[in-house]
């Protein structure tokens, strides 16, 4: 049988009501993984999985309730898991096994989910498109040849493909809204702090944050809701109250005001991105939301602030990396570590440091300014995730600039600290296609809502 066609929800009902169990529905997602050519893991738990399937069944059976008990969900290789391998993608840890595992990883597993395995991305989460792993690039589902993008390929990959039924990416300059666009699937990056990042591999420690894929926005809202609070592991988590965001589905957007940034919808955007763009919010304005132009003028300013704060950032998280302490030595740093590394030094460096890193944080604050005053006009902002549709593989690799041309309206969100929600808006030249909503910070509740109403009229 394939389960593919239920959602968590109906699974959970599925279980329940001893239509099937969680050890079949693992199984069915084992020989997916087995049968699939996408490289979208490095790592798959196959024994683990089935073992803590059969503990689900169990628990089941004796009528525990939990809101993840049986639902097999797939990790991206930079979070920790005690006792299975975690390389970030990179051969520097190719043999490496935590000793414990990651705040979140703690928490969905105690919600009762089932890891089936560790998913490829980008080497460190140094990437847009995929193609910087160690353990070669994860494969497009949809168009053969082309990017998957990044660097979360394999979470969303994983998802898209029927492999599980969420997975766990990071996100620090669109890695979870990038992939999540190119593959039909709902992916979130909470605020800054929403979120522990405690057992993560770090890549640049103010940008990061952790979120995750799911197919349907009410899935985003659940996992949300058991990753999100307060970790004394990890200072930067906040105390701010844990939403019901559930809540948010079922409110109609009514009144609701959206922003649309004039700076991204100009030259560059793709014509038909912007068109499926601008028919969504017609739909949106239609059913009572209210649409406002909106400037944020420090946008053109966000590249090149995120290409000097991050590898600055970069460069001292990989120092640690040294073949003694632990992990192999760093010859084995790819081209993209390595040209982050540089660059990060020299930002760093004396003589260069007024010049480039305290000017790119004095930016940062301008673009967090502009967030801040637009949200006192309206609820949300809706934004392309990428400027074009997923390019060949290897058409970029040799133009770093033009890669990191990708990030271009996904990276305001990261250096603001904001929340952005990708949510799927349908297909172009037969590939899919994905909106951004961005909220102040901790408006994810805000985001479900309008993510919500954005797929019901796809339904």
């Amino acid at each position: 049988m394939n389960y593919s066609a239920y959602s968590i929800k109906g699974l959970r009902d599925g279980f329940k009501k001893r239509q099937f169990s969680s050890e079949w529905v693992v199984k069915d997602c084992l020989s997916d993984i087995k049968d699939n050519k996408l490289n979208a893991f490095i790592t798959v738990c196959e024994k683990e999985a089935l073992e803590k399937a059969k503990e689900a069944d169990k628990k089941i059976k004796d009528g525990v309730d939990l809101p993840l008990l049986g639902i097999p969900i797939s990790i991206k290789d930079i979070y920790l898991t005690k006792g299975i391998r975690t390389t970030a993608a990179s051969k520097v840890l190719d043999n490496y096994i935590p000793q414990y595992s990651a705040t979140v990883v703690e928490k969905l597993e105690d919600a009762g989910a089932i890891i089936i395995g560790k998913t490829n991305c980008d080497a460190w989460a140094h990437g847009s498109s995929g193609e910087n792993s160690d353990y070669g690039s994860t494969e497009n589902p949809y168009l053969e040849g082309y990017v998957p993008g990044g660097s979360s390929s394999g979470s969303a990959v994983s998802v898209a493909d029927n492999m599980c039924f969420a997975s766990m990416g990071t996100d620090t300059c669109g890695s979870i809204r990038l992939p999540a666009s190119f593959f039909n699937v709902v992916g979130l990056k909470p605020t800054y702090g929403r979120v522990s990042r405690y057992g993560i591999i770090a890549m640049a420690s103010s940008l990061d944050s952790i979120g995750h894929f799911t197919r349907y926005v009410e899935e985003s809202a659940l996992i949300l809701s058991i990753t999100a609070g307060r970790d004394m592991n990890d200072a930067t988590t906040t105390n701010e109250k844990v939403d019901d965001y559930e809540s948010y589905l079922r409110k109609d957007i009514k009144g609701v005001k959206i922003g649309l940034p004039k700076e991204y919808f100009t030259e560059g955007l793709d014509r038909k991105i912007k068109e499926g763009i601008e028919k969504e919010v017609k739909s949106l304005e239609k059913r009572g939301a209210k649409i406002e132009i909106i400037s944020l003028p420090n946008t053109k300013h966000a590249n090149a602030c995120y290409y000097i704060i991050q590898p600055a950032e970069v460069s001292s998280n990989l120092g640690r990396y040294d073949g003694i302490r632990y992990g192999n030595g760093r010859d084995l740093f790819g081209e993209e570590a390595k040209r982050r590394i540089m660059l990060g030094t020299y930002v760093l460096s004396s003589g260069y440091y007024d010049a480039y890193y305290k000017k790119a944080m004095q930016a940062r604050t301008l673009i967090k300014k502009d967030f801040d005053d637009a949200f006192k006009e309206v609820d949300v902002i809706i934004t392309p995730v990428s400027p074009t549709l997923p390019w060949k593989l290897g058409e970029k690799t040799s133009d770093p600039l033009a890669m990191y041309l990708s990030d271009i309206y996904t990276v305001t969100a990261n250096l603001a600290g904001i929340p952005g929600l990708s949510v799927p808006i349908g297909l172009i030249d037969d590939l899919p296609v994905g909106m951004q909503i961005l909220g102040p910070h901790f408006s994810e509740g805000r985001l479900f809502q309008v993510g919500q109403a954005v797929e019901d009229s796809g339904l």
